[in-house]
């Protein structure tokens, strides 16, 4: 069961179609959260800029990196026009904006998250 706010995933590009970077071909379904299947305490990068954007997709968060990877959230997101409206189709996603990628890799050495820390860490742990 996937515990997450579908509202929100219908206010951005792909919003049902988020890849999983922790698990290929899987999806991401709370967005804005550290876990892929439930809400969680601390907000993803993305999830926090969203938040801080007044959880509305303009070209003020299409146009930011919120993840640190080098690419817009847009670009992950399948918008990189920053032209989609709620309701339109876009171009599929290719990454995660909130989840920094390659996973691990050494472009995301600041990044504190990791695949094998959705099962150990309390603090992204779901809620039931």
């Amino acid at each position: 069961m996937v515990l997450s706010r579908p509202n929100f995933r219908d206010l951005i590009p792909n919003g049902y179609h988020v890849p999983n970077p922790c698990r290929i071909p899987a999806t991401w379904n709370p967005v804005g959260h550290y876990n892929p299947e439930h809400y969680t305490n601390l907000k993803n990068p993305f999830g926090v800029d969203f938040r801080a954007n007044g959880f509305k997709w303009n070209a003020t968060i299409c146009r930011k990196d919120s993840d640190g990877d080098g690419m817009t959230n847009g670009e992950e997101l399948g918008d990189s026009n920053c032209s989609w409206h709620s309701g339109q189709k876009s171009s599929n996603p290719i990454g995660h904006p909130g989840i920094c990628e390659p996973v691990g890799s050494s472009v995301c050495h600041n990044q504190h998250f990791r695949c094998d820390l959705l099962e150990n860490s309390p603090g992204l742990q779901g809620h039931q």
